[in-house]
């Protein structure tokens, strides 16, 4: 059986908030990459439930947090139609992102209008 690892490492300030997330994968070379932001979701299968991590870095603009939860809810959408073949829901999850992401937009052109440069 092949073996995949996934290593994740987290810089830390002197409060505990994250300056810098890095991750290096078996699968993805010898590089090291720098993320901003992980969503890691796991299914427990003994209690039946979702373990969750959520950790961005003290240097993310709100704006690009709204958009990698946009991005990350699409993914699932495709993940889902394809894991299950539930076109209902997958449709649902993006017409969500389509919503939210209309929500965004406007947010961005009232602070632009309220702040002009």
């Amino acid at each position: 059986m092949k073996k995949s690892e996934i290593h994740f490492s987290i810089a830390l300030d002197d409060q505990r908030v994250p300056e810098a997330i890095s991750w290096t994968a078996t699968d993805a070379g010898t590089d090291i990459h720098f993320a901003k932001a992980i969503n890691i979701a796991l299914w427990d299968r003994n209690d039946s439930g979702t373990m969750k991590i959520d950790l961005w870095t003290k240097d993310m603009p709100v704006d690009e947090m709204k958009y990698f939860y946009i991005d990350t809810i699409g993914a699932m959408a495709q993940s889902l139609e394809t894991a299950t073949n539930d076109k209902l829901m997958a449709e649902k999850m993006r017409s969500l992102c389509q919503e939210l992401m209309q929500h965004v937009e406007e947010q961005q052109k009232r602070n632009t209008a309220q702040n002009p440069q």
